[in-house]
């Protein structure tokens, strides 16, 4: 009886030694494994990062992973020592290696759609709604006309007669920022509901208002800047080839020319 209890313990002892044997062996194959493969300290994105954030705030959001070289970017950080003052270029996504063309100098940062200005020119800001800039349909470098419109005093001759002209002509727009809508109701299943600047045929009715950067010279600034604060401003999607047949001023008779 002894004897077989001796030899069930001297059993379950020989195969405690072996699995603790292979399994230190099997970590050490892994090690050994890595070793072999040159293994890389680098920075790795673990949370979002959105595009234009200076490095200084990255950090919350960085990790140091140990890579095998063969999977390691030539241009990968494992610091970002020296990268003071630089910001994303574009959204960093958790996963991905933080790599040196990644980080710009804040004057590189374009926004996603802006469009460079023309030497020159300056950029003016107004607010419209949708139903007066053909629909919401406008998108960073398309061309508008502006028309403005006064109850009085456009015409000294006219004074009290309400006037309207398509007062600058082919401007190019460098920004369209849309107000925050309300959460729409869920559409039927038959229903696509798009962006109306990404398909024109869409019929959804756009809501909010619209906020247009323009280029233009300082004088045609200044008349944005005056209808926008005493008269009144329409716009048309008016592409450099349109065809120029007057700025002529309508007032109520011309309409029926």
């Amino acid at each position: 009886m002894k004897s077989r209890l001796v030899a069930g313990l001297a059993a379950v002892l020989l195969a405690v030694v072996g699995a603790v044997m292979t399994f230190s062996y099997a970590q050490g194959a892994d090690q050994r494994a890595v070793k072999d493969l040159q293994p890389k300290g680098v920075l790795v994105v673990t949370k979002a990062i959105p595009a234009g954030t200076p490095v200084e705030s990255m950090t919350a959001s960085l990790a140091t992973e140990q890579l095998p070289g063969t999977a390691v970017a030539k241009t990968a950080l494992a610091t970002v020592d020296g990268e003071a003052g630089k910001v994303a270029a574009v959204d960093l996504v958790p996963g991905e290696q933080l790599v040196s063309e990644r980080l710009v100098a804040p004057a590189e940062l374009k926004a996603p759609g802006a469009v460079e200005v023309p030497a020159g020119l300056q950029e003016v800001s107004f607010q419209v709604e949708p139903v007066r800039v053909v629909g919401g349909r406008l998108t960073p470098g398309d061309h508008v006309g502006i028309f403005i419109s006064m109850e009085k005093g456009g015409i000294e001759a006219k004074a009290d007669k309400e006037t309207t002209q398509l007062a600058i002509r082919k401007v190019l727009v460098t920004a369209v920022q849309r107000a925050p809508q309300a959460a729409a109701a869920q559409p039927t299943p038959s229903a696509s509901p798009t962006d109306p600047a990404a398909n024109p045929q869409d019929t959804t009715l756009p809501t909010g208002s619209l906020l247009l950067t323009v280029a233009v010279k300082d004088t045609d600034a200044a008349k944005i800047v005056f209808a926008s604060e005493y008269a009144s401003i329409w716009l048309s999607k008016e592409p450099l080839d349109a065809a120029d047949n007057g700025r002529g001023i309508v007032t109520r008779p011309d309409l029926y020319k």
